[in-house]
């Protein structure tokens, strides 16, 4: 029976896609259990390589020492069989090989081309099989074939020097034979000692390396338990702790970092909560209460019932103003909205912007100086570009000075036209600086402003510049007001 796909679906019957939070299988082992088991096991495998290698080596070194020994004797047992006997073994070959098998510390035979033992002849060399003689000495034969130098080879449990000699005036054959019983002992006792020290090594390890990767993951564990009162909203909590190492210092250094950012964040999240809250509860407060006085008041007087109609509108124009800042930045930085490129007159837009503010002038005395170019062309999203315009002058009206001037300027230069909107406020130090850009900061300053907003303003404007690719920075002394600019692309005017 086929396998039925299971697919998942969203709630409009869409099939789940794989985003950012998706996870594949992964090992759920711990870090530490890992580092143990990789520990212990290369440990493990460092002694046993380092047995048998041992072990080999001493091997093959006694080979080598053994088959130069027996070399050494062999010709020198050779030069003392063919040399004149001494007097006490003049006449007792068998005793003689007897005597240099014995000084030697080797096994010396003399045998016939036919493979018979000649010498030693005693009675304690036994007649059976015991030596496995015959087949050693027809092994020699066979190395000694064709060869006129001594052969030495390596037979069964011993090494064998095998040459020609002459006895008595005949053809006769010399073994001489170096016992391996000792090398193979040493190994097997060799191989249960190291059957020992691995033992041993592999439990000695196994605590070590225990101990050793408790250490290393402590400070992990540590960020991990830190990690989770962040989670749950402690920002005092220190990620610097059990450090060792570069590494994670700079790790605990970012995930601080990343802390203050959160932190940064949730406070000026809650400040646009408070912000939002209080800038909406004014105008729906005014809705309310005009609404009651055209019902209770105003309702059978046209005059009065218009003006609080009317108010009634405003306040809802402005309700609707603060929503649309919440959604207008919400949908640009999520790439939902795009931008639509038009050419349009700059100086024409800024001069109609600015005609907005035009009532501060009569009724709170603000002085606006401007220094507008004309016939300044460029091309962009003329809407999203107005709501720049509007925002930057905007937030100079907030921060001014008591003077109450902002200076507005469009100039031409290096192939831009520049816009430059000056206010004679307090001014910023750095660390301000690097926070007007974020989406919920807004000044500390308690002065009234005449321009309301929910302190999304500059975000909107560091989003829509960003999205058009254009320049534009803050320039702030403290004191001394603060400067902004944007760099507008010169274009033709296409009709002209």
């Amino acid at each position: 029976m086929a396998k039925t796909e299971k697919k998942t679906k969203r709630a409009d019957g869409a099939p789940k896609r794989k985003g950012r939070n998706y996870r594949a299988k992964q090992n759920s082992t711990s870090i530490y259990v890992l580092l143990w088991s990789v520990f212990t096991a290369l440990s493990l495998f460092l002694v046993l390589i380092f047995g048998f290698g041992y072990q080999a080596t001493m091997a093959q070194t006694y080979k080598s020492e053994a088959s130069f020994e027996v070399r050494a004797k062999g010709n020198s047992i050779k030069t003392a069989i063919v040399a004149p006997a001494p007097p006490e073994f003049q006449n007792n070959i068998s005793a003689h090989v007897r005597f240099l098998s014995q000084t030697h510390g080797v096994e010396v035979f003399i045998f016939s081309p036919s493979g018979t033992l000649l010498y030693p002849q005693d009675s304690w060399l036994p007649e059976n099989e015991t030596l496995n003689l015959p087949n050693r000495i027809n092994v020699a034969l066979d190395e000694l074939e064709g060869e006129e130098s001594p052969v030495v080879y390596e037979g069964k449990g011993e090494y064998v020097y095998a040459t020609s000699i002459s006895l008595y005036g005949e053809n006769s054959y010399l073994y001489v034979g170096k016992s391996l019983s000792f090398i193979q002992t040493v190994a097997k006792e060799t191989a249960v000692r190291m059957a020992f020290i691995g033992l041993f090594a592999f439990v000695l390890t196994f605590a070590v390396s225990g101990a050793v990767s408790a250490w290393l993951t402590r400070p992990l564990s540590e960020m991990a338990e830190k990690a989770d009162l962040l989670a749950k909203g402690d920002f005092e909590v220190d990620f610097h702790g059990y450090d060792y190492g570069k590494e994670m210092i700079a790790l605990a250094d970012r995930l601080n970092y990343a802390r203050d950012e959160i932190a940064k964040a949730d406070g000026m999240q809650k400040e646009l909560i408070s912000n939002v809250s209080h800038d909406f509860k004014t105008p729906l407060t005014m809705i309310k209460a005009y609404a009651s006085m055209i019902v209770e008041i105003s309702g059978n007087n046209p005059e009065k019932r218009n003006k609080h109609a009317q108010v009634i509108i405003d306040e809802a124009d402005r309700l609707t103003s603060l929503v649309n800042d919440v959604l207008e930045i919400s949908k640009m930085q999520s790439g939902i909205e795009e931008m639509h490129r038009t050419q349009f007159d700059l100086s024409e837009y800024l001069h109609e912007t600015l005609s907005r503010f035009a009532y501060l002038q009569d009724v709170a005395g603000y002085v606006f100086q401007t220094e507008i170019a004309e016939n300044v062309y460029t091309v962009g999203d003329e809407v999203k570009l107005g709501q720049v315009i509007y925002n930057l002058i905007g937030n100079a009206v907030n921060y001014t000075g008591e003077d109450k001037q902002v200076i507005v300027k469009l100039v031409k230069r290096n192939g831009v036209a520049r816009l430059i909107v000056r206010d004679t406020g307090a001014g910023m130090d750095k660390q301000q600086l690097k926070d007007i850009w974020a989406r919920y900061y807004r000044s500390k300053e308690t002065h009234k402003r005449p321009v309301q907003g929910t302190g999304l303003g500059l975000a909107i404007v560091k989003t829509v510049l960003e999205k058009h690719g254009f320049a534009f920075g803050v320039e702030s002394k403290e004191g001394k007001g603060t400067v902004f600019f944007v760099d507008f692309p010169l274009v033709e005017d296409e009709n002209a």
